[in-house]
């Protein structure tokens, strides 16, 4: 596949991480206003690094924007005339809507908005979908895209800002509740490098464990809960001190957040 990913931010980056490590394109354009930060990429072989983005429409298939909200529009009505049917258009832009990239390039464009998380660069992104009516014809192509780094999920559009709550700055809830895992063994004796380790593969094993079985959470909870036991006691503590009511409270009050965004 021919890809172009127009703008070479942090999460721009992650994609083009993501999409290299996983050989998932046979070239790749990466454009950014000043591209001294990113000329690295070139290493790769396949990766052209420039600035010019009609440049990297013309010679790619596929196009996932990745650029600041305040910017898509114009970098749209400087690329719409280039569009032909081969393309592909994939949005990564918080809050902008199909129907408002559809004012821009027409309602038969193949247009996709998808949500990854920075967990993309490492090949374990949970990726939201969804797409316009000419785009659903498309959307398989999306998916095998993303599903080369991570999971991918069709959803319809009137979900996607709360999926952007739970998947993209669901990365830094749980960084948060790792970071107190690793903060609670180091109290109990372990050095910060110990501490850490046990925290994030611990972490690891039990999303594994919920993916491979298809269980839910309380019944592995079950497996390792006895009568009087330690682990029942801590849990029961920390739901004293409202662990799963602060969690649920902070996940709304982003989404109130980002709905105040959009409505700005």
């Amino acid at each position: 596949m021919k890809i172009a990913i127009i703008g070479a931010g942090n999460l721009g980056l992650s994609i083009a991480k993501g999409i290299l490590h996983s050989n998932g394109a046979t070239t790749m354009h990466l454009t950014k206003r000043h591209i001294d930060s990113i000329k690295e990429f070139e290493k790769y072989g396949n990766v052209t690094v420039t600035s010019d983005n009609s440049k990297a429409v013309r010679e790619s298939d596929i196009l996932i924007f990745a650029v600041q909200p305040g910017h898509f529009e114009a970098i749209l009505h400087e690329v719409k005339d280039l569009l032909t049917e081969k393309h592909v258009v994939i949005s990564t832009i918080t809050g902008f809507s199909i129907q408002k990239i559809e004012s821009v390039i027409g309602k038969d464009a193949y247009i996709i908005r998808s949500m990854p998380n920075t967990a993309i660069s490492v090949g374990k992104s949970m990726t939201c979908l969804c797409s316009n009516t000419a785009g659903a014809k498309r959307i398989d192509l999306a998916k095998a895209i993303f599903n080369r780094m991570g999971h991918s999920m069709e959803i319809p559009e009137s979900q996607m800002q709360a999926a952007t709550v739970i998947c993209a700055s669901g990365i830094a809830f749980w960084m948060r509740l790792i970071r107190a895992t690793t903060q609670g063994a180091i109290q109990l004796g372990f050095d910060a490098r110990e501490a850490q380790e046990l925290a994030m593969h611990t972490c690891n094993g039990a999303a594994a464990l919920l993916i491979e079985s298809g269980n839910h959470p309380e019944e592995e909870i079950d497996r390792v809960t006895t009568p009087m036991g330690c682990t029942i006691e801590g849990l029961n503590e920390m739901e004293h001190q409202g662990l799963s009511s602060s969690l649920i409270r902070g996940i709304v009050a982003s989404f109130e957040k980002i709905s105040q965004i959009r409505k700005g």
